[in-house]
């Protein structure tokens, strides 16, 4: 089976959508799978809005329309695979696009009302005319199948692996320098909650607390306490780290805390059901929108080192469930589905009504 794979979101850095690129790539090829990476190498960065965003949407357009057909006929592939909802009208092939999360559905109140209204009307419209969908969790299926009316018998379950490729997990340490969060600032993943939260923890503690790392793009305000680091060296940061603090308030998989797990480091996550679905009961969760219940979790972890045995070992045992060999059949079972799908041109195909 030979499939192209669009790995354009792969060049934006560091993100769960690149992760998840790369990974899954070659855990395709470890199982027999003929994959054919294609990037559109000249698109922009996002461009937050105006006149850039459309100029990247047009480009987006052409991409998926014009470019990518091309390749999978060049390449003679069986399968287009887009790892966000997309759809090429004249592909040669069976398409496969994998759905992560409806949080622009879900949390209206957290995306810009533009973008909200786009990706509701072009990732539904993608997954209906899709041969087969990826969906992340089961949490992602439901939604999909609730609110956007997706047959559930063009959909495959395919729980991510551990995320990124980090150190051999190493015992939890005596004396944690920070707590940790990975990730932006967009408003779903609910950082004024932790920031809020830790301030009041220090208070509470005084000289002795623990400071607050921010691993990635998230760059607020400076703050007490609070240090951010835009290029982070994350094996660094997990071993030294109390817990990883997962605040966010929708999830479709939650694969930050995965990875945190895999290392052997406490979370302390907000509950939400995606990420209870692939965590389990391992983190030691509060309520999203209580910042002196966080406030108190990480006093608790913080003066705690048994309590962080704990968390870490239920962690581990966790993250064991979990590998990208398992995902990747199940991407191909997608695959073969769309194959299958695709030769009998049923209606699906089409889309229906976006």
């Amino acid at each position: 089976m030979r499939v192209l794979l669009d790995t354009t979101y792969a060049l934006r850095g560091a993100s769960g959508t690149g992760v998840y690129l790369e990974r899954l790539a070659a855990a395709l090829r470890a199982e027999g799978v003929d994959v054919v990476e294609a990037a559109d190498s000249g698109r922009p960065p996002p461009a937050g809005g105006g006149l850039g965003s459309v100029r990247n949407l047009a480009r987006d357009r052409w991409w998926t329309q014009v470019a990518l057909p091309r390749r999978a006929q060049a390449a003679g592939a069986d399968v287009l695979h887009h790892p966000l909802p997309a759809h090429a009208r004249d592909a040669p092939c069976a398409q496969v696009v994998t759905l992560h999360d409806l949080a622009f559905e879900r949390l209206p109140e957290c995306f810009d009302p533009a973008f909200r209204r786009w990706a509701s009307l072009t990732h539904r419209r993608a997954a209906r005319a899709a041969d087969a969908v990826v969906c992340v969790s089961q949490t992602t299926r439901r939604d999909a199948m609730a609110r956007w009316g997706l047959d559930g018998a063009r959909i495959v379950v395919a729980p991510h692996g551990p995320g990124q490729a980090t150190a051999p997990p190493a015992p939890a340490p005596d004396a944690p320098s920070h707590f940790l969060y990975i990730g932006d600032d967009e408003p779903r993943k609910n950082l004024g909650l932790l920031l809020a939260a830790h301030a009041r923890y220090r208070a509470a503690v005084g000289d002795g607390a623990l400071e607050l790392v921010l691993a990635g793009r998230a760059q607020p305000p400076p703050a007490p306490g609070v240090r951010s680091v835009p290029d982070p060296d994350l094996p660094a940061l997990l071993g030294q780290a109390a817990a990883l603090v997962h605040p966010a308030l929708h999830e479709g998989f939650g694969l930050t805390a995965l990875e945190a797990m895999q290392a052997g480091v406490p979370v302390i996550a907000a509950r939400s059901p995606g990420l209870a679905e692939t965590c389990g009961e391992a983190p030691l969760y509060v309520d999203s929108h209580d910042a002196d219940g966080l406030a108190h979790a990480l006093a608790r972890v913080a003066a705690d080192p048994a309590l962080r045995s704990v968390l870490a070992a239920a962690g581990r045992e966790r993250a064991a469930g979990f590998s990208w060999r398992t995902s990747a059949r199940a991407h191909i079972e997608a695959y073969s589905l769309s194959l299958s799908m695709d030769a009998r041109a049923t209606p699906s195909r089409t889309g229906g009504a976006p």
